[in-house]
């Protein structure tokens, strides 16, 4: 696969078969990914692959906070701008009715849309959970360097033929999180990512994902 063909078919997968991932081909994949740049080659990203019972159990204490709602959220850190306006909001709002719009969730429907947003602790379905962590004094530009490792990493996995889902609402359960995995006390708790393979014929995922037109996102000088 070339590189224009996994960034075209790359998508945040929400419905993934039960096929098992092979060890042996996301270890190439993580391997591979160390290439990713960084920064002063500082490499600040660290990550917890979970499967099979590890993954369960996590799945099993996260499922006893949900009913409390947002009285159960701990984030270390903002997911969004508190303060996010404009075109930005738009499009984050645009892409969440589109969702909802294809699984057939009307907006007053509030309880079917959050019994769909609970499928985020369940990876929607996905046999892998990489979690990821940095220390906690790292800045933007090493948070930059770890979008640019998984950005490498789902890539890959596109050329292996796996799909991946990357879900910083993990965020949230932060402290119930480090109840089951060893994640160190001084490092922040980034995101998780879902990898598995794609259910094709999932609605969820094959709904078109709006993009902004390259004019709203690069200018040109300069040029002829």
């Amino acid at each position: 696969m070339i590189v224009s063909d996994a960034v075209q078919t790359r998508r945040s997968i929400r419905a993934f078969t039960d096929r098992a991932v092979d060890h042996a081909t996301l270890a190439r994949i993580l391997e591979r990914a160390q290439r990713s740049p960084s920064g002063g080659n500082t490499q600040p990203w660290h990550g917890v692959v979970l499967t099979g019972e590890p993954l369960q159990r996590l799945f099993d204490r996260v499922a006893l906070e949900f009913p409390r709602g947002k009285a159960a959220h701990a984030p270390e850190y903002h997911i969004y701008p508190p303060d996010l306006d404009g075109a930005y909001e738009q499009r984050r709002f645009g892409v969440g009715e589109d969702l909802y719009g294809t699984l057939g969730i009307a907006r007053e429907e509030k309880g079917k849309r959050l019994m769909w947003f609970a499928q985020n602790f369940r990876a929607f379905g996905a046999p892998v959970l990489m979690l990821v962590h940095t220390p906690r004094y790292m800045g933007p530009p090493q948070w930059s360097d770890i979008g640019m490792w998984l950005m490498t990493i789902m890539l890959l996995c596109r050329e292996e033929g796996l799909d991946t889902c990357p879900q910083e609402a993990w965020a949230v359960y932060s402290p119930q999180i480090r109840e089951v995995v060893a994640i160190p006390e001084d490092h922040t708790l980034f995101c998780g990512l879902a990898i598995g393979y794609r259910d094709p014929q999932a609605p969820v995922n094959n709904f078109p994902v709006q993009r902004a037109a390259l004019e709203e996102a690069v200018r040109w000088e300069g040029w002829q």
